[in-house]
């Protein structure tokens, strides 16, 4: 096998080497994302991808870093091709690293295709709204901010806030509903702990949730240029289960925030000018290109739907990462620091949440023809109830009205009996719309102003314990 030389550091055709990257002069026929082989003079060969293509130089990221780099001895050697993934149906059930390979101690993929990393774009005339529901069994979500397919719908978290958990419990519980379909999960950790990437894999190892499931693990420790590929790898996977087998997939991102931290880190090394707080300028674009991966396409039966997770730092919603975030995606589930400090779980705020794609995916034939009227019954409930709590801590509870310490009691209730559920209970969306009907029962009837008569006859428990 030959190897191309790079030039000698006696004609400065190197101009340096830092880290993951080393900068030639421009490498003849060379393409953007092209793959090469870096070959060192201690004879170690490793990987690099093209970052950066000009007329002067070439700038090459290396997968795994080099401690050290022999500007004379080193040699490197153009593939012709960008990062690709071999893939097949056997996927299912496999644990792969950052790069892909096989970490599972299994064989590796005997390949029915290679596809490059970087997806193809969704003709924009052919893509169909997201529409129809899962069901994740979490009642925060499946009542008042539903996932639909097609749909991006991530989580903000925060340092602390138990959102491997609540991963963990979607990965376990999601399906979609009706007729027979088959249901995927693509699940890609990227900079995690090993404790964290420990958890992922043994909780879904004991719920026999694996079946079913692509997992790709990129720890803290591993070299940050792999976790830029992460998220792409699983990508690719899912678009390649959903157009090529017709399966539903959803795919999570966790956690998206050491993403963007490493995007950061290679930006400062390639030593372009920052954007806002130290990140890239092009980080908008760099998110919306994986993003838009998601959707449901005329003609094919399988969608890909996608749950980005994000940490934000120091709590702050208006911090780039999760600021940039929302402007592409269609809604997102925000964690509460508050609730969890109750005690209740999963600690989702439902006044800072929202699913915008929501209605496309409930009423009638979907999820329930009352779900819309419930959810919007719940939220003007809970809103009035949160609205008294604050009062009574100026004037008293006591000082409150009956129907105000009505409404005390719901949002209490509300709390304790919707939001909050246990880790490993799963309910149908059935079940979550009846809990909601339940707290309606506390209140006057004619303070459902939001619920048409049909159904408070059909589901008020009341009116339903008379027939």
């Amino acid at each position: 096998m030959s190897f191309w030389p790079l030039y000698v550091k006696e004609t400065g055709a190197i101009t340096s080497a830092k880290g993951a990257l080393i900068m030639t002069e421009s490498i003849p026929g060379i393409k953007f994302g092209e793959i090469v082989d870096v070959r060192l003079s201690n004879g170690e060969v490793k990987r690099g991808q093209a970052i950066d293509i000009s007329k002067e130089t070439t700038v090459v990221q290396v997968f795994g870093g080099v401690s050290e780099v022999d500007l004379v001895g080193s040699r490197v050697r153009c593939k012709g091709e960008t990062l690709r993934l071999p893939v097949s149906i056997d996927i299912l059930g496999r644990v792969f690293n950052g790069m892909g390979e096989a970490i599972d101690g299994g064989p590796p993929t005997v390949a029915e295709d290679y596809l490059d990393v970087n997806g193809e774009p969704i003709n924009p005339a052919s893509r169909l709204p997201p529409a129809e529901f899962i069901e994740t069994g979490i009642s925060a979500i499946d009542g008042l901010n539903s996932l639909v397919r097609g749909q991006k719908l991530p989580i903000f978290s925060a340092s602390g806030l138990p959102h491997n958990r609540i991963v963990t419990q979607i990965v376990r519980q999601a399906q979609v509903r009706g007729r027979e379909e088959r249901f995927a999960i693509v699940f890609a950790a990227i900079g995690v702990s090993y404790n964290d990437a420990s958890f992922f894999m043994k909780n879904l190892e004991e719920t026999g949730a694996r079946e079913r499931a692509v997992l790709f693990i990129n720890t803290a420790s591993d070299p940050i240029i792999e976790r830029i590929a992460t998220p792409r790898l699983a990508l690719t996977a899912a678009q390649y289960l959903a157009w090529k087998h017709g399966m539903h997939v959803l795919v999570i991102l966790s956690d998206m925030t050491n993403y963007c931290e490493a995007l950061r880190e290679l930006s400062a090394m390639r030593e372009e000018i920052p954007s806002r707080r130290g990140y890239p300028g092009y980080m908008y674009t760099d998110l919306a290109t994986m993003y838009e991966r998601a959707g449901r396409i005329a003609g094919e039966e399988g969608s890909v739907t996608i749950m980005p997770i994000l940490t934000m730092p120091d709590d702050d919603i208006t911090h780039p990462i999760p600021d940039l975030t929302g402007y592409i995606t269609e809604g997102q589930i925000v964690l509460s620091r508050e609730l969890e400090r109750k005690g209740i779980y999963p600690p989702i705020d439902v006044f800072l949440s929202l699913s915008r794609m929501m209605k496309q995916g409930i009423g009638g034939g979907k999820t329930r023809e009352d779900h819309n009227n419930v959810f919007m019954q719940l939220y003007a409930a809970y809103s009035e109830g949160c609205y008294l709590r604050e009062i009574s801590t100026i004037i008293g509870a006591e000082a409150l009205a009956e129907r105000d310490k009505i409404y005390l009691a719901a949002a209490d209730r509300f709390e304790r009996e919707f939001i909050s559920q246990g880790e490993f209970e799963r309910r149908r969306v059935e079940d979550t719309l009846d809990i909601g009907w339940g707290l309606f029962s506390m209140l006057p009837e004619e303070e459902l102003k939001l619920i048409s008569e049909e159904f408070i006859n059909r589901y008020l428990p009341r009116h339903s314990e008379k027939i």
